[in-house]
Parts: C-alpha cells; structure tokens; sequence
C-alpha cells in the first residue's frame, strides 16, 4: 500500500513539475502582437497627416483662385499647415515608440487598461493595440452650407370659426395648448451671404382643444358638434396628432467667422424673421374626459371617429433673437371635414431651434 501511494505521489510530482516547465517555455504573444500593431499604427499615423495636410493645401488653393487672399499668403499658409502636421507626426510617433518601449520592458499585462493612450488616429472611437482612437485631426470642411437644428415649440391652441369671432370661441383660452417638436435642416441660398436662408425638415405637432361650458365632442354623422356632458365634466379635450413638413425662408443678419482652412457663418445673438407653411398628414385623434360618476372618479378616452381631416397644411411664421422665437401658425385645412361651420386650427407661443 505504501508503495502504491509512492508512486501516485511520485507521478503527480512529476506532471507538476512537467507543467511548470511548459508554462516557463509559453511564448508571451500578447505583448508582441501589440508591438506589431503599434508599428503599423505609425504608418497609419503618417498616411493620416499628410492626406490632411493635402485636404488643407486644397482648400488654400481654392481661396488663392477665388481672389480671398494673395499668392504670398497662399504660400505662407501651406508652410504653417505642414509644419504643423510634421510637428503632428512626430508627436503622435513619439507616443507610439514610448509604448512600444513600456511593453518591451515589461511583462505581460503589466499596467492593464491603464496604459491606453489617446492618439487621434481614424475615424471614430475604437480600441486598437491598446489606444483609444478618435477621431480629431481632420480638417473642417472649408464652407459648410446646411446646418441642423432641433426644434421645440409650445403655447396656446384654439381655433378660428367661421362667421365668429376668436373671442366667441367655444374652447378654453388657457387650457387649449399646442406642442410641436421636429429636426430642421437650414441652407444658405446665396454662395456669398448668409441673409437668406432655406429653413426645412419634419415636426410632430399637437393640437389641443378643450371645450368650455361642461361640453365635449360628438359625432353626428358626418359633423362634428359640441354637446352638454351628463356628469360633471373634470376634463374634457381633444387632441390632435399630425405629422408635418414645415419650409420657412429665413431672413437677418449673421456674423462671419474666417479661419486660415475654414469660414461659418454665424446668426447666435442675431435677429431672424421665418416665413412658410407646412403640410403634412393626421397620425391620430383622442378625446380625454375625465369625471365622477357616483362618487367615483371616472377616466374615460375614445380615438378617432371625429371626422377631422386627413392631410393637414397651413402658414407659419416666427420672429426670433438667437434661439428664441415668437411663433404662430395657421392651419389652412379646415379641423373636422365636411363641416357646414367650417373651424381653423390657429396657434401662438415660443420656438426654440437649437443646433
């Protein structure tokens, strides 16, 4: 029996130290495939400078032929753009040599994520070889035309109704409110000003109306028509939902800012004045009553049915201070269809376009 356990022990000894000795004899690979990387990355780092040092004498070239600045200048903005991207390559390659002699020196995993260096190098955001790269080299595009702008606008809601006044109005002053929110693109029209500008993208606006005097909405047929509610009405409103394509021009001054690659124009702090339309569709019509019925609170919604118009389009206008703007618009295209009194969706609150 003791000879038995001898040689178990013995064995399992001897597979130890048999994997001691191959894990000694593991080639660590990891450290010199991120070497190899690193020393590609260098090359990458010169192709990437010198195809921006060539966009940029481009761009200066084309200032040269449309008379923006002199021959002499034109020469002295090309020696400033590749010196600064030969300072770029041998900045950038010192960071890349400096990790490459931290991995050589050390063994395997030392530093963990810890040694990742922000470089610079591509077209977005990636690991490679242990750098962070990102992009933040290239030049600015010389003149850019369109801009975007998120758009967010609310107020008041009513409607205009044909032979009354808005004062007359069956709907609730304060609580009818609109909601709009959409993507703008805006293009200036003119190569050499930036007074006029093509406003134009898609919102989802929100129509509100709420009935005054205990009423609310009811189909008869093909009309719409308000009527007295049995209980006591704690809420009653219709809301309309349209999809719509709004183009405005728009009009003022603007700043412009020039660079030695690079102009913008800039309307921030400036006075605007837009002027258009929209059209679009109807994506969805509910009305939300909310009441008690012997004592208990009641919440009741019904969609659709009300007869209200398919496609929607009208005018719009603002007038705005940066990214402020007084805003009304107008629905040409009546709210319910078919109506012998026929009723007009009109709105007016702020606008905010932010890029």
């Amino acid at each position: 029996m003791q000879i038995i356990t001898k040689c178990l022990v013995l064995i399992i000894l001897s597979l130890s130290v048999q994997l001691i000795n191959a894990q000694d004899t593991i080639p660590k690979t990891k450290n010199n495939e991120r070497i190899v990387k690193l020393k590609e990355l260098k090359e990458q780092i010169k192709k990437e400078e010198r195809t921006y040092l060539k966009i940029e004498v481009e761009v200066i070239n084309e200032r040269l032929e449309k008379g923006d600045i002199t021959k002499e200048e034109a020469e002295t903005l090309k020696m400033e753009m590749a010196k600064k991207r030969a300072l770029n390559i041998e900045n950038r390659i010192a960071i890349i040599d400096n990790k490459i002699a931290l991995l050589q020196r050390n063994d395997e995993g030392y530093g963990g994520n810890n040694l990742d260096i922000g470089l610079g190098v591509g077209n977005k955001k990636e690991g490679f070889a242990g750098v962070i790269i990102k992009k933040k080299n290239k030049p600015k595009q010389y003149d850019r035309r369109t801009t975007n702008d998120f758009v967010l606008a609310f107020g008041l809601n009513n409607a205009i109704i044909k032979g009354e006044s808005i004062d007359n109005s069956p709907y609730k002053f304060g609580g009818s409110r609109f909601f709009e929110i959409g993507w703008a693109h805006k293009t200036r029209v003119f190569k050499n000003t930036n007074f006029l500008r093509l406003k134009y993208g898609y919102s989802i606006q929100i129509n509100a109306l709420k009935p005054d005097d205990n009423k609310y909405f009811v189909k008869q047929g093909n009309q719409t028509v308000l009527e007295e509610f049995p209980q006591d009405l704690k809420k009653s409103k219709l809301s309309i939902t349209n999809l719509v394509f709004p183009v405005h021009f728009e009009f003022g001054p603007s700043k412009k800012i020039e660079k030695d690659t690079y102009f913008r124009y800039s309307t921030k702090n400036k006075f605007k004045i837009g002027l258009g339309g929209y059209a679009g569709f109807n994506i969805g019509t509910r009305q939300k009553l909310k009441y008690k019925l012997d004592g208990v609170s009641v919440k009741g919604k019904q969609k659709g049915g009300f007869n209200t118009g398919d496609l929607v389009y009208g005018l719009s206008g603002y007038v705005a201070i940066d990214e402020i703007a007084l805003y009304v618009k107008y629905d040409l295209s009546p709210i319910f269809k078919d109506q012998i009194i026929k009723q007009n969706n009109i709105s007016i609150g702020v606008r905010f376009d932010m890029d």
